[in-house]
């Protein structure tokens, strides 16, 4: 039937709603497309709906409504269907207005299952599905108190997230004896447990719900577990599956399935042949599809369809990479196999496996948790000839080797893209960055999991993949910097005004934060800075699992006095803080609530310390040994060095967070070697190691210079942190930046010591700029109260605690966790 004139009905307006116009809009339909929304605003991307919660505005969220040249598109929100009658052909809504249709497309979605249990309706029970949900969880864990998510696959993971996020001691309950039971084995469950536990949260597998119980004001109190074990809480979260939402197709007499769900065959049609159905409410080949991928293939389909095409739904790739609570999760493929190779690392945290035929040659799936840098490159090979050794594979993607794709492997699957579509697309329009291959291609545009496969094929292609920021700046954070500093420019509006597009989003703001305060502009709490900071640096303290705060006063090169020690003392006992010596030699005090910060720097300021800037990406500590003051082995003074380095280079703000050592003889008691920078002593002077990281990648830091002395070693040093400032890429460590420097080692001495570029003046002035005008930002927050101001904890009692509010202590003293050594071992 040819499309002029007909009528399309779309019921619901989700995000595979929404897909379904796109295609049909891209395929020239020449008719009407009637959409009515049942909730109060148009679709918006639920991938990213906990992004919501963490500053994420409804209009970043929504999709533009689409449309064509030939076609009409309508859409109305608001307008719950409540009737279909497939004599007539016509929808009812709630509000009695009948719509006409020519053909029909159910895209209603699912709703969540929340388990029939007493008290599942209580005032502070909720499900996690909307926009609207997450309003209402906000708004309830205003109160605060300890909130529980029933269910711990994907969403209820994400729901857990967002409570702690907003401050609750969070419980996850789940029904399985595992975390992630659809995507994860019981080994890399457990590897999974013992990451979220680590971030304060607790885990209840194997555990169901018996009720939840109110309190003395009728809202939530407790969850209780059939064994008869209470969990304390005040925002109970149901996040326990989905179940499709058939009720339209039930009433008019389609045909659905013993479980749920349409039933619809290969087209997408349902038992009546003008109606389709599609997304979550769709039972396809006897499944009911619940990711984005699926179901966006499935609304194209319906789409070619309605077009007069003859595309078909033959099943879905339900591989997905994630990263929940900050934990990389991958699974592809089958999680089962004849045979099968198994990496775990407990100490580190990852937990890899790879299922394959009895012959060893076919990859069959795959499973990593805590590192899934294999995915990207083995995900496409599920089903063909590996393409090497198991237990190489388990590594694939973490080096520099690369395999060779074959030009029909997915490379994303929430768009059904492959390899060769991607190559064809740009050689076909000259694609040059990854932006143009998303807009040409929708890979990338949904998860964003395999953006970085999309920089590989460019690369392979012969383009030089661009180094933009993030989609609002065309530049990469060196050329920012550049700008910023050579026109001036001290704030983000005018920033993104003249040299981006939008409104911003959590990577360039942070990234445009720290470079305009490394140029020196002003307190990073001043006028709309502070709105541009992450949590540690917008309370100048870093938050911890339990929503309260550390305070770590600098103690420049771990040398103190024993009247300051006291203060620190005074200080954790008169506020009830737990006290811990750092590796970094300096005392941090955790437990303070954001409140009491003022009142704490107040006193550490009044004993002359100032922040250790713990909370910023900026120079931590400049560690020492005792050297030669002491040491009967130190040949030079390497605690002066370390206090006068640490002094220098305080409060300097970089693309990551700095680290330094000063070692007095060869022996190497600071570690010198494994920080950002790090000086050793000689008989001579002073050898100089840069690139060093002790983190989650360890690497040895490279000499630089040897026997050098301290004027000509300050220099170097002060060039080398300038240019990596300048230089490096967002979030990106010295020995990441100095790794993919282009000539390492050898470029820099060229650019630092010979002045290669001829710009060693500007660092040095650069340098001495900030030593200049450098200030405390405790102090400077204490002598100003408008920025004292936001260190409150309750926004409708701004100024001395209520002294009827009770805070509870959770536990006196934290005890360490005693790892048996053979775990370790192993």
């Amino acid at each position: 039937m040819p499309s002029t004139g007909r009528r399309v009905v779309v019921v619901g307006y989700g995000p595979t709603a929404h897909r379904l116009v796109e295609a049909l809009a891209a395929g020239g339909f020449a008719g009407t497309v009637t959409v009515l929304g049942e909730e109060p605003r148009p679709a918006y991307d639920r991938v990213a709906l906990t992004s919501y919660l963490a500053g994420r505005t409804v209009e970043d969220l929504t999709y533009p409504v689409p449309g064509g040249a030939a076609v009409t598109v309508t859409v109305t929100v608001g307008a719950r269907v409540v009737d279909v009658d497939r004599e007539s052909r016509t929808v009812v809504t709630a509000g009695g207005e009948a719509v006409p249709y020519d053909v029909l497309v159910l895209a209603t979605g699912s709703a969540p299952f929340v388990p029939p249990v007493p008290g599942n309706d209580l005032p502070g029970c909720f499900a996690y599905r909307t926009i609207d949900d997450l309003d209402a969880i906000r708004e309830a864990a205003r109160d605060g108190g300890p909130g529980v998510v029933v269910g711990g696959g994907l969403l209820g993971l994400e729901a857990a997230d967002a409570l702690r996020g907003l401050g609750l001691t969070t419980h996850v309950v789940e029904m399985s004896d595992r975390l992630l039971p659809r995507q994860v084995d019981e080994g890399g469950g457990a590897v999974l447990r013992n990451h979220i536990e680590a971030l304060g949260l607790t885990v209840h597998t194997g555990a169901g719900v018996a009720a939840v119980e109110p309190g003395p004001d009728g809202r939530a109190a407790r969850l209780v577990k059939p064994d008869g074990e209470a969990i304390d809480a005040r925002v109970v979260v149901f996040s326990a599956g989905i179940r499709p939402r058939d009720e339209l197709a039930r009433r008019c007499g389609l045909a659905v399935g013993e479980r749920g769900g349409v039933v619809v065959d290969a087209a997408m049609r349902t038992s009546d042949p003008r109606v389709y159905a599609v997304g979550e409410c769709a039972l396809a080949g006897g499944m009911v599809y619940g990711l984005v991928g699926p179901c966006f293939t499935q609304a194209e389909v319906a789409a070619d369809r309605i077009l007069g095409g003859t595309a078909t739904f033959e099943g879905a790739d339900p591989s997905a990479k994630l990263k929940l609570l900050g934990v990389e999760v991958a699974q592809f493929g089958a999680t089962a196999g004849a045979l099968d190779v198994t990496y775990m690392d407990p100490v580190a945290g990852i937990y890899k496996r790879l299922f394959v035929s009895d012959d060893a040659r076919t990859l069959l799936g795959g499973i990593c948790v805590g590192d899934a840098a294999p995915y990207d490159t083995l995900r496409p090979f599920v089903g063909r000839d590996l393409p090497g050794t198991p237990s190489d594979l388990l590594f694939a993607g973490a080096g520099g080797d690369r395999v060779d794709l074959p030009d029909d492997a997915q490379v994303c699957s929430c768009n059904n893209v492959t390899r060769g579509r991607v190559r064809a697309a740009v050689v076909e329009h000259g694609l040059t960055d990854v932006q143009g291959v998303k807009e040409c291609t929708r890979a990338g545009t949904t998860c964003g999991s395999c953006v970085p496969m999309l920089k590989r094929i460019l690369a392979e292609s012969g383009v030089e993949v661009g180094k933009a920021l993030c989609e609002h700046f065309a530049y990469s954070r060196a050329e920012l910097f550049d700008i910023v500093q050579v026109r001036g420019i001290t704030t983000f509006s005018r920033l993104i005004a003249e040299h981006g597009t939008g409104r911003g989003c959590d990577i360039c703001k942070p990234v445009v934060a720290s470079i305009l305060a490394s140029l020196g502009n002003g307190h990073i709490l001043d006028g709309e800075q502070a709105a541009l900071q992450d949590t540690n640096d917008h309370f100048l303290a870093n938050i911890q699992k339990n929503g309260t705060y550390s305070v770590v006063p600098r103690v420049p090169g771990g040398e103190i006095t024993p009247e300051k020690l006291i203060v620190i003392g005074e200080v954790a006992r008169d506020f009830g803080l737990y006290t811990k010596i750092t590796g970094g030699q300096r005392i941090d005090l955790l437990g303070a609530r954001v409140e009491q910060l003022p009142r704490i720097w107040k006193r550490l300021v009044d004993a002359g310390f100032e922040s250790g800037h713990a909370y910023g990406k900026a120079l931590r500590t400049v560690k020492s040994c005792v050297g030669s003051t002491w040491c009967r082995y130190g040949v030079q003074d390497s605690v002066g060095l370390a206090i006068a380095l640490e002094l220098r280079y305080r409060g300097l703000r970089a693309p990551h967070k700095l680290k330094s050592a000063v070692s007095g003889c060869a022996r190497e008691c600071a570690e010198a070697r494994s920080k950002d920078f790090g000086i050793i002593a000689t008989e001579r002077g002073w050898n100089l190691y840069v690139g060093g990281n002790g983190g989650f990648t360890p690497r040895h830091a490279d000499l630089l210079a040897a026997d050098l002395p301290a004027d000509e070693l300050v220099r170097l040093i002060d060039r080398f942190l300038m240019f990596y400032i300048r230089t490096a890429d967002r979030l990106q460590r010295t020995s990441a930046w100095l790794e993919n420097l282009d000539g390492g080692l050898d470029y820099l001495r060229e650019v630092i010591v010979e002045d290669s570029l001829g710009i060693c003046a500007d660092l040095d002035a650069q340098m001495e700029r900030h030593v200049a005008d450098y200030a405390d930002e405790w102090r400077a927050t204490l002598e100003d109260p408008e920025r004292s101001r936001r260190f409150v904890s309750f926004v409708n009692a701004p100024g001395t605690p209520d002294p009827s509010i009770a805070f509870e202590t959770e536990r006196e003293q934290i005890k360490p966790t005693l790892i048996p050594l053979e775990a370790v071992s192993r």
